[in-house]
């Protein structure tokens, strides 16, 4: 009878720590899902331009403009207008 009654404390503790490991599972999952779903909305919201330097297509909120023209990174806009500063003096 003792042996009956541990088997079944055992079991139980078992069934429930089973339990806590799936609802952590479950909520992990969703955690995951909710953030690809959030990246997802990111990613359709803008138009893409291509960099004026390095041809690069970027999105348009990401992107920098100067004189009509597009640029991924501020490094690319200031060696496209040193570049220009040259030719303009000639």
């Amino acid at each position: 009878m003792n042996l009956l009654i541990i088997r079944l404390i055992i079991f139980a503790a078992l069934f429930f720590a089973g339990l806590k490991l799936y609802r952590m599972y479950r909520e992990g999952k969703l955690d995951r899902e909710e953030l690809l779903e959030s990246d997802d909305t990111r990613q359709e919201g803008g138009q893409m331009v291509r960099c004026s330097w390095c041809k690069v297509h970027v999105p348009e909120s990401d992107a920098l403009r100067e004189k009509g023209e597009w640029f991924c990174s501020t490094a690319h806009l200031d060696r496209y207008l040193q570049e220009q500063k040259p030719e303009e003096k000639e």
